[in-house]
C-alpha cells in the first residue's frame, strides 16, 4: 500500500494559509531569486518548472522547463506539470495568474520590502520544503556579513531602474533597504515604490552618486555619457542590480561588493 502524503498548513508573507503535501516533491517557482535559493537548498529533483527569468544557476536555466515570464505565466503549462507547490511573490508576479493558479495549487507567496523580510522569507521557505538546517546555515552567513559591515559615512544617490521614463527606487523597496546597507542615502526615500522623475528633478536634488541598475533596464557603460551630459558634477556608476534586488542566498554575495563599491565613495 503507498504511504499516504502528509498534509501541513503553512502561512506566507501575506498573511495567506495553504494546505501543503509535506514536504513538496514537485515545485515550480516563478521568482528567479527564490529559484536560485531554492537551488542553494539542494532541491534539485523537486524543482519542476522555473521562469524564462530564472537566470541563476545557469544549469537549471538550461535544464528546467521554462513557464513564461514571472508577469505572463503560462498558466495551462503550469497546471499541466501538476506541481503540488508554486513560490510566488507579491510584487514581481501578475496578481490575477497567481489567483487563478490558487484555485488548484497550494502557492506560497512572499512580500519583501526589507533586509529583514528577506531573511525571514529564507527561515520560511526552508520550513516549508523541510530544509531548516540548510535555510538557517544560508541566513545566518548573510546576518553575520551584513552585521559586520557598516559604513559610518552616507553618499546622497538616486538609483535609476529604467530608461524612458526614467524611474527609481523609492523608500518602501528591498533594493531602499539595501541602499542604506551600502552605505547610501536615497533622495527618494520618501516616495513609494518606482516613481517617474526626469533628470531636472535630479539636478535639483543635488546627489552625489546617480547608480544604473544592470537590471531590469540593462544599464550599460554607454548610458553613463548621457546621464553625464545633464549632470556632470555627479559620480555616475552601473552596479550590480541583482546584488541590489535579489533577495535570498544571492545575499551572501552582497558585503563583498558594497565593501568594493564604497571605496569609490
Amino acid at each position: 500500500m503507498a504511504k499516504a502524503s502528509i498534509k501541513k498548513i503553512f502561512k506566507d508573507q501575506i498573511g495567506e494559509s495553504s494546505v501543503i503535501n509535506f514536504p513538496p516533491k514537485r515545485i515550480i517557482s516563478i521568482v528567479p531569486s527564490q529559484t536560485e535559493l531554492l537551488f542553494d537548498l539542494g532541491l534539485e529533483k523537486e524543482v519542476i518548472g522555473i521562469t524564462k527569468f530564472c537566470i541563476h544557476p545557469n544549469e537549471w536555466f538550461r535544464s528546467k522547463t521554462r513557464i513564461g515570464g514571472t508577469k505572463n505565466l503560462k498558466v495551462n503549462q503550469i497546471l499541466e506539470l501538476k506541481p503540488d507547490l508554486i513560490f510566488a511573490n507579491k510584487e514581481e508576479n501578475d496578481k490575477l495568474q497567481v489567483e487563478k493558479l490558487k484555485q488548484s495549487i497550494p502557492v506560497w507567496t512572499s512580500d519583501i520590502k526589507t533586509i529583514e523580510d528577506a531573511l525571514e522569507m529564507i527561515t520560511s521557505i526552508g520550513e516549508v520544503v523541510n530544509k531548516i538546517d540548510l535555510a538557517s546555515k544560508i541566513k545566518n552567513e548573510i546576518q553575520v556579513g551584513f552585521y559586520n559591515f557598516q559604513i559610518e559615512s552616507r553618499t546622497k544617490c538616486a538609483y535609476v531602474i529604467w530608461k524612458d521614463p526614467l524611474m527609481v527606487v523609492g523608500g518602501d523597496t528591498f533594493i531602499n533597504s539595501m541602499l542604506k546597507k551600502a552605505g547610501f542615502d536615497n533622495v527618494f526615500n520618501n516616495q513609494n515604490r518606482y516613481p517617474t522623475t526626469s533628470i531636472e528633478e535630479i539636478l535639483s536634488l543635488e546627489i552625489e552618486v546617480l547608480l544604473l541598475s544592470s537590471e531590469p533596464f540593462p544599464f550599460k557603460e554607454k548610458h553613463i555619457e548621457e546621464f553625464r551630459e545633464n549632470l556632470p558634477n555627479t559620480s555616475i556608476k552601473v552596479v550590480d542590480g541583482e546584488i541590489f534586488s535579489w533577495y535570498g542566498s544571492r545575499m551572501k554575495k552582497a558585503i563583498p561588493y558594497f565593501s568594493e563599491l564604497s571605496k569609490a565613495y
